[in-house]
């Protein structure tokens, strides 16, 4: 209910004592309560509804599926009837719908909610996948190294192409990015494939969310309620609590610094909160606190809806200045504990035991304790909460169907788009790669088969020169023989010759002999 003076009736402690949420300092965040069935659902709705009509936008994780009731107007019934009369509301009540956005990270029950790998970032991705250190120590250099290379990382097949040409290149990049080993980048792999089959990744790709256009006004002025179905999600308690995260650093860092404002920029309602802080790292509660305690200057409120108190780590649950506890069981010692932790979260109010009254409360009942002007905690009181003026259960299917049809950001979101990233221009750089290599093989073998041509002429020259040498030593034997025949010709001639003058001059020599002893006979 928003009032004429500006400020915001959420309950009410007896039909004359109304109980205002200060718009001021609404962006202060706060903690909504209490154990299942005891009306933490109807809190929100109407804190939600009371947002909307003062002009400020709102965003609901709804992890059981009734929030969507608020897109529908209510019908009248007389617990809702017995509620007005013990809040004190005469007039003004009326049943009616609210403007409202259906969202879905699975895109089944609302436009769909992308994010891309990049946007998430190593940190978040590693807690996703549950890496230990050595491995997010490998996914912190495959990040860095994509961003050096500007290699996008947009969906999950993008971040497994990167690991794998990391891992395969892990001696070329040692030097400058440091250790990669196959073993980690296998263990990365694998949980990227656990992440698949739970339907994770439909969570990354494009178009992805721009945060802004959850802050929408209608024309009427009055802010939209956008609500995640959860249900599904919430079943994959750590994706669920990634998303949380992610989605409190992605406000953090889109939004500028706004200072004081008269009423919040935009609220969140963030339910089953201790997912948030469950087995989470120092590193990212700290995170977690520093968003937290510094997001208010930026107009943005945040709502944690959980059990209890107990559930919230007590440097965040200190930033949560605004309180609704419903009904705390306490059967057990854990559970009387963290109905006196919650009882000592609250400013005493002398009128009644804080800690007996949380778990005596009824349903539609809570101990509210919101700030004042100056920012100091109420005293807390015993309220009814006021009934919301939409449908308590969920809306009809056709209600829902309609107004995701009829959103212009359907058009914007609804249809998911593979742009050109990571694993393209890796497949790109591994088919010049093969082509290259090919190319140098080619090149080898055609340089081998060269040099081979060149061998084989070089040997058959140099056996043509053999072959020319050894004709030229026949030649030269030849001609050696040739003169040799030649020598051996004119020595036989010679020969012959004198042994033809020996034998002429011994035959003459012989006649005159024998001429000179006939001769002489004669006489």
């Amino acid at each position: 209910m928003y009032t004429s003076d500006g400020k915001y009736w959420i309950a009410s402690a007896d039909a004359n004592t109304p109980i205002y949420l200060c718009p001021q300092m609404a962006n202060r965040h706060g903690l909504v309560a209490g154990a299942t069935g005891t009306g933490k659902t109807v809190s929100i709705k109407v804190m939600a509804e009371t947002f909307s009509d003062a002009g400020v936008p709102v965003f609901i994780v709804d992890i059981k599926g009734d929030v969507s009731g608020l897109a529908q107007e209510g019908t009248a019934n007389k617990h809702v009837d017995a509620q007005l009369e013990k809040c004190g509301v005469s007039d003004g009540f009326s049943y009616r719908a609210f403007p409202v956005e259906f969202w879905d990270v699975f895109g089944e029950k609302g436009i769909p909610v992308r994010a891309t790998v990049s946007a998430m970032g190593p940190e978040l991705i590693s807690r996703l996948l549950g890496l230990n250190q050595t491995q997010q120590g490998v996914l912190d250099i495959v990040f860095r190294y994509a961003d050096d290379k500007q290699l996008l990382l947009i969906d999950l097949k993008d971040l497994r192409s990167m690991i794998q040409y990391v891992s395969e290149h892990a001696k070329e990049i040692q030097t400058d990015y440091g250790n990669v080993t196959s073993q980690s980048a296998g263990a990365i792999i694998r949980s990227l494939i656990a992440l698949e089959d739970a339907a994770g990744d439909k969570f990354f790709g494009e178009p992805d969310l721009e945060i802004k256009d959850w802050v929408r006004l209608k024309n009427d002025g009055k802010g939209i309620i956008n609500i995640m179905d959860c249900v599904k999600l919430a079943n994959e308690p750590l994706l669920y609590s990634t998303f949380l995260l992610w989605l409190m650093t992605d406000l953090y860092e889109t939004f500028p610094e706004a200072g004081d404002l008269d009423k919040p920029r935009m609220v969140f309602f963030f339910d089953e909160a201790h997912l948030l802080f469950k087995d989470a790292p120092k590193a990212l509660l700290d995170k977690i606190e520093q968003v937290v305690r510094l997001i208010r200057s930026k107009g943005i409120g945040i709502y944690f809806i959980t059990q209890s108190p107990s559930d919230i780590p007590e440097t965040v649950l200190a930033q949560l200045g605004n309180r609704v506890q419903h009904a705390l069981r306490a059967f057990t010692p854990t559970e009387q504990k963290a109905v006196k932790t919650a009882a000592q979260t609250f400013r005493p109010n002398p009128a009644f035991d804080t800690e007996e009254a949380i778990s005596v409360l009824g349903t539609g009942e809570a101990l509210v304790s919101f700030l004042d002007e100056e920012g100091a905690p109420n005293m807390v009181q015993r309220a009814f909460i006021l009934p919301p003026e939409s449908l308590m259960e969920p809306c009809g299917e056709d209600v829902r169907s309609k107004i995701m049809n009829g959103s212009d950001l359907f058009l914007k979101y609804g249809d998911a788009v593979d742009n050109e990233s990571a694993y393209e221009d890796i497949q790109k750089l591994e088919q010049e790669q093969a082509e290259a290599e090919q190319k140098a093989k080619e090149e080898a073998e055609r340089a081998k088969e060269e040099a081979k041509l060149e061998a084989e002429k070089a040997k058959e020259e140099a056996r043509k020169e053999r072959e020319k040498e050894k004709e030229e030593e026949r030649k030269e034997r030849q001609k050696e023989r040739e003169h040799e025949a030649a020598s051996r010709r004119r020595k036989n001639a010679a020969s012959r010759v004198l042994t033809n003058t020996i034998s002429q001059i011994g035959r003459e020599f012989g006649r005159n002999i024998m001429r000179g002893i006939f001769g002489n006979m004669k006489r």
